[in-house]
């Protein structure tokens, strides 16, 4: 499922972590993929050890967690911490596929389900930078405003296409998900949402009761503890 998610993170929020990125020291980004991702990925990230990645990150999971579309969505099982990445003067990542199982550390593993990309930059100060999702249904290209996100299927070959103009910058993180089968997940949020909404209209009480049943009972069949 890609799904776009607005207002992750307010104006203010946004701004904060732009000042902070702004005035950060940048690696090469080939150092976190393996050798096949480092022929097609061109661009700089905040170093796995920065304590600025850490400090910029806690603020975007406090801000994931007060999201109800979000865990809807996604229903958030384990998050690798988020990275955050820019993309100037040409750079770009190929067509990929993200990696399979990460290391969250201490011996734990995370299995990606569902990757994520919180756009920093509005779309008109850069050129380019579109990230691209490939599936059964085509080819979509994603721009989003500042502080909006983006989640898809991890097993999507995907790629950003070169910036020729200004730079781009965001987050980006992976999540392994309570329900790992990505229709199950899309079923599941169809029926929260519709629920949500059957609330919303004052839709007969028994009936919404009911269906809310129904959906804990496929999580409850459906998700892996």
């Amino acid at each position: 499922m890609l799904l776009h998610i607005p207002g992750v993170l307010d104006a203010a929020q946004t701004k904060r972590l732009r000042a902070a990125l702004d005035a950060a020291e940048w690696t090469d980004g080939k150092e976190t993929v393996g050798a096949q991702g480092a022929r097609v990925k061109r661009n700089l990230q905040l170093p796995d050890a920065s304590p600025l990645r850490r400090e910029l990150g806690a603020v975007v999971l406090d801000a994931l967690a007060r999201h109800p579309l979000y865990h809807a969505a996604v229903l958030p099982a384990r998050t690798l911490p988020p990275r955050f990445n820019r993309y100037e003067g040409g750079g770009h990542y190929g067509f990929h596929v993200d990696g399979a199982v990460m290391a969250l550390g201490d011996g734990v593993q995370l299995r990606s389900d569902v990757s994520c990309t919180l756009f920093l930059c509005a779309p008109d100060e850069y050129d380019g930078g579109e990230l691209v999702v490939s599936d059964t249904y085509g080819e979509h290209e994603v721009k989003l405003p500042a502080g909006d996100l983006i989640v898809y299927p991890s097993s999507s070959l995907h790629q950003v296409r070169p910036v020729t103009r200004g730079a781009r910058l965001a987050a980006f993180f992976w999540v392994q998900s309570l329900v790992r089968d990505d229709r199950r997940r899309r079923l599941l949020f169809e029926l929260d949402t519709s629920i949500q909404a059957l609330t919303r209209s004052g839709a007969d009480a028994a009936a919404v009761l009911q269906l809310t049943g129904v959906y804990h009972n496929l999580l409850r069949e459906w998700a892996d503890t």
